[in-house]
């Protein structure tokens, strides 16, 4: 009876041992936590913007052939002219803020004729001396300056100079197109854009 008892807990305790084993007491592996394995894709670089040059200069103005290497802040002595496209009028110039610049059709070549109340209304680009105008999307030996008779420097684009309107808020704005039937946002030629639809 008693050697029974022996043999029923000495099988016990193997049974025991080989279901420890089984359970993962001793020895059994840890999960592994898989992650996919990604691919690494190289992109090719993109192709290096020259830095803009000067392209032509008139007096002590320098024009380039660009737009420049930094975002810049837009000044008297520096500015951008961007041409910029519009559902309504096509292909149109605005300065570095993205605010729209006019031409005026009584002006005649190289010679503004907005002065007084008429430049309140309608204030020139001006650029002063010595300066830099960096042009997007525009030929840079289009771009030049005519002396006003105050003896600032206006902007034109192949002679036409080209001005603001103070009715315009935020860039992109062209609240002056066709105002009068003179006044239109300038192309990147000088010349005149479409009048607005239905005007």
């Amino acid at each position: 009876m008693r050697l029974s008892k022996l043999i029923l807990s000495s099988s016990l305790l193997v049974t025991a041992m080989i279901t420890m084993t089984a359970c993962g007491v001793q020895g059994t592996p840890q999960a592994v936590d898989t992650k996919p394995v990604e691919k690494v894709v190289t992109l090719p670089n993109p192709p290096a913007v020259p830095p803009p040059t000067v392209a032509k200069t008139q007096k002590l103005v320098q024009i380039l052939s660009g737009a420049p290497e930094q975002p810049m802040q837009q000044n008297a002595n520096d500015i951008e002219v961007r041409a910029t496209t519009s559902e309504q009028i096509g292909t149109f110039l605005t300065d570095g803020n993205g605010m729209t610049l006019y031409m005026f059709t009584n002006d005649s070549n190289k010679k503004p004729t907005c002065y007084g109340a008429c430049a309140k209304t309608w204030p020139p680009l001006l650029i002063a001396s010595p300066g830099k105008i960096y042009p997007t999307g525009v030929d840079p030996q289009a771009i030049g300056y005519v002396e006003r008779t105050e003896g600032t420097c206006q902007v034109t684009i192949n002679g036409q100079p080209v001005y603001y309107f103070s009715g315009d808020k935020a860039p992109g704005d062209i609240n002056g197109q066709g105002v009068k039937g003179t006044w239109f946002a300038v192309s990147p030629t000088g010349g005149q854009t479409p009048p607005l639809p239905g005007k």
